[in-house]
């Protein structure tokens, strides 16, 4: 018996003995799919969730929304966006009044598209998870970000919360992240000022920590009776508030596989991960841990797209600066780009369920789920009824979580219909293996691609596999007339301007970067770079007008066979090699990977040659520590 007891705890204990279990919801802000230990990262330092892996099923398949109202408005009412009406992060703003137009009639003629709009709030209508639990006798609480809602009628304690520790408007935490937070407890939110729950801490306390502190305390004053945990955490969201001692320790480090860099993210998940380790450990001391189920998530891709210039808020921009130069936030390599766009690296995210004696601990699932199925999966665990009122999207994975079946879904979609006039965002599928983006415009345009075998959607297949392409376009037409879905149509009185000077049929693929001792080639978006002549001299050339040094020079680049590259920067076209700054760098054999290089040298970049082994090109950005830089996505 002793050796079955060893090979089978996870079966064998029955946490359900100790009473109703309690729920614990952990929402990380911007943590991308590649941002802790256990998903990969050598870089950032997460020991808590690492350790919690251990205990865990981990889904390597879990996805967001491309931005954070719309993830939290899927995980309490287990809707897609598309039907309950959030689908930008813009629950900070004023909420619409009553019989408002969310898909308008008209718009200007030099307008292609008729653009909706995201809802600014959650409807109080919606039966919440918070709602259910409550119903069922659970104590809830919501402790972080919410936007959800910029007024008290739709702020967590109408849509089922006892207790609350939060502020408005919301898109980042009060006190950029420090105290005092300058929270006010009645009044009229907006712009600077802040209305809410959150009062100040010492000087200068973390925001994070307080966090911590606040969910510990509810904790305690719940323990007698089933509780449910609702913390979204305000790291590591801008404006990248950070500890000192923690930044500096990361700024020592480097990344042996060269993928990510950024100090000030380093210190701000190692506060999460410390928030998310004294939640862990205070279920320990309680005695409870063992009946609770715990859920471990982020609400979008990581952030690879801000502070990449100098220009931007004068105070944050220069501690950035300090720390960080010109890098983003974070890199989500393999993944392809990130918050804010339909990309994986803009919606996959880390995953992480664990209930003692139910959910096998150290096991991963491929399962593609969502926020939109956390609700129900909750439910279904507890044994409690869905609320008959409320319409579900989300489906429950139980199932898989307690290993007794796969879950059977055909599809799964994600919806983000804004991108500006021009550009009117868009739509995916995922069925199997397969994921179809379709991008509203006028007339649309699709991107197929086979995650299994190109996780960093470098290879387009919608060209060459026309059967799959409307095989899923017909599963994207029933998504958005099941959900009544407000996207975007052509603007029936638009008029094409004419241009000034007539397009020239032969536009330069290459987008003005020469190819020097090498064959560049340019499809679906994907430079080839192929050597003709000796080896290590092929690279792309290109004039960097009126951008000096120092300055980032980004690339996302994959090579079969790996090699050495560099960088040179030749001011003013210099022939003396005394004048030319160059940087070497390593590209991997295999995967796509982001590279950075610096080029420290003040004064005019000049030429910019970007030396490659024979591979592929996604991307080339330079970013001056002042001044505008500039991408080229080919």
């Amino acid at each position: 018996m002793k050796s079955l007891l060893l090979l089978l705890p996870f079966v064998l204990f029955d946490s359900t003995a100790l009473g109703k279990p309690n729920v614990v919801l952990f929402l990380a802000d911007d943590m991308g799919w590649m941002d802790s230990g256990v998903y990969g990262s050598q870089y950032y330092e997460t020991p808590n969730i690492d350790r919690f892996a251990t205990r865990a099923m981990r889904f390597t398949n879990a996805y967001s929304q491309p931005l954070c109202s719309p993830t939290r408005g899927s995980l309490l009412s287990g809707q897609y966006t598309a039907r309950h009406g959030i689908t930008t992060a813009s629950g900070h703003q004023p909420p619409q009044p009553a019989g408002h137009v969310f898909l308008p009639q008209t718009a200007p003629a030099k307008d292609p598209m008729l653009l909706p709009e995201s809802k600014n709030y959650l409807e109080p209508a919606q039966i919440t998870l918070a709602e259910t639990l409550k119903s069922a006798g659970y104590r809830t609480a919501h402790i972080g970000k919410w936007h959800l809602g910029l007024t008290q009628p739709y702020w967590p304690e109408q849509q089922g919360f006892d207790v609350g520790f939060h502020c408005h408007p919301d898109p980042g935490p009060p006190g950029e992240y420090f105290s005092p937070y300058g929270v006010l407890p009645d009044g009229k939110p907006g712009g600077k000022t802040k209305v809410g729950t959150i009062t100040d801490g010492p000087q200068g306390e973390y925001i994070v920590d307080r966090q911590a502190a606040e969910a510990v305390k509810f904790i305690e004053a719940s323990k007698g009776g089933p509780f449910f945990l609702n913390l979204w955490c305000y790291g590591v969201h801008g404006p990248w508030g950070h500890k000192v001692e923690y930044t500096k320790y990361f700024a020592a480090k480097k990344d042996p596989s060269g993928r990510q860099g950024n100090p000030i993210m380093g210190s701000m998940l190692k506060s999460v991960d410390e928030c998310f380790g004294r939640i862990l450990a205070e279920l320990d001391k309680q005695g409870i841990a063992d009946n609770t189920i715990i859920i471990f998530t982020s609400d979008n891709g990581g952030n690879q797209h801000s502070n990449t210039t100098s220009e931007g808020k004068k105070s944050a921009n220069e501690d950035w600066q300090k720390w960080a130069g010109n890098q983003p936030p974070t890199m989500n390599t393999p993944l392809r780009d990130g918050k804010g766009t339909l990309y994986e690296g803009g919606t996959r995210v880390p995953m992480m369920w664990a209930w003692a004696g139910k959910i096998k601990p150290a096991s991963t699932s491929e399962a593609v789920v969502g926020p939109i199925d956390v609700y129900p999966t909750v439910i279904d665990l507890l044994g409690i009824a869905k609320p008959e009122q409320q319409v579900f999207d989300g489906v429950s994975y139980a199932k898989v979580l307690k290993g007794e079946g796969e879950l059977k879904r055909e599809a799964y979609f994600n919806y983000h219909p804004h991108a500006g006039a021009h550009r009117a965002g868009g739509v995916w599928v995922r069925s199997g293996d397969f994921k179809l983006l379709r991008w509203f415009g006028n007339p649309g345009t699709h991107e197929l691609y086979n995650l299994r075998e190109d996780i960093s959607e470098a290879h387009d297949l919608a060209a060459t596999m026309p059967d799959k392409v409307k095989e899923l376009e017909a599963l994207i037409d029933g998504f958005l007339k099941d959900t009544g879905a407000t996207y975007p149509r052509p603007n029936p009185a638009y008029k094409p301007v004419a241009d000034k000077a007539p397009v020239q049929a032969n536009k330069d693929p290459l987008a003005a970067w020469k190819e020097r001792g090498c064959k560049a080639t340019v499809s679906a978006g994907i430079v080839t770079v192929k050597s003709t002549g000796r080896p290590g001299a092929a690279f792309l050339g290109h004039g960097m007008a009126k951008m000096n040094g120092p300055a980032a020079v980004r690339l996302r680049v994959r090579s079969a066979a790996g090699g050495a590259g560099k960088i040179d920067s030749l001011p003013n076209t210099a022939s003396d090699p005394n004048l030319i700054h160059s940087v070497p760098f390593a590209v991997k054999a295999g995967e796509w990977q982001d590279v950075q290089v610096e080029i420290s040298e003040k004064g005019p970049l000049g030429t910019l040659r970007v030396y490659l082994p024979d591979g592929e090109v996604d991307f080339i950005e330079v970013a001056p520590v002042k001044g505008k830089g500039q991408r080229w996505d080919f």
